[in-house]
């Protein structure tokens, strides 16, 4: 007994990858950005002055990891030296509002170190993707 073959016509393969091709490209864009789809990607902007071709090594940035919050803050400028630009203020907790400096990472530009001061003390740092 022989079984006759399944073939496809051309056009029906044709209409089929034509209705998953949109599909592919929305997921490959969506995985290449990293969106979830959930929240919108939170952007940073400097406000004042932005001091060009500021970068911390990651020689720097290691010796920044050891310090400990609550130091003072010119133990923090030592390290780092000057900001690339200052962000605006945030208060963390009432009555206090807080410095955030930047500083790009020379290995990654895109990625930006900032410290974050309440007064004349270091109170923590985080790392933003631009």
């Amino acid at each position: 007994m022989t079984h006759p073959e399944i073939s496809f016509p051309s056009s029906k393969l044709l209409l089929i990858a034509a209705l998953l091709l949109p599909l592919v490209v929305i997921l490959m864009i969506d995985l290449r950005t990293g969106s979830s789809g959930r929240m919108p990607r939170r952007t940073e902007t400097c406000q004042g002055a932005v001091s060009e071709g500021v970068i911390i090594s990651r020689e720097q940035l290691a010796e920044f990891l050891t310090i400990s919050e609550r130091d003072p803050r010119t133990r923090v400028e030592e390290v780092l030296k000057a900001p690339y630009c200052q962000l605006p203020g945030l208060s963390v907790r009432a009555g206090a509002t807080a410095e955030r400096l930047v500083y790009p990472l020379a290995f990654d530009p895109k990625t930006w170190l900032i410290v974050l001061y309440e007064e004349d003390e270091y109170a923590g740092y985080r790392f933003l993707i631009q």
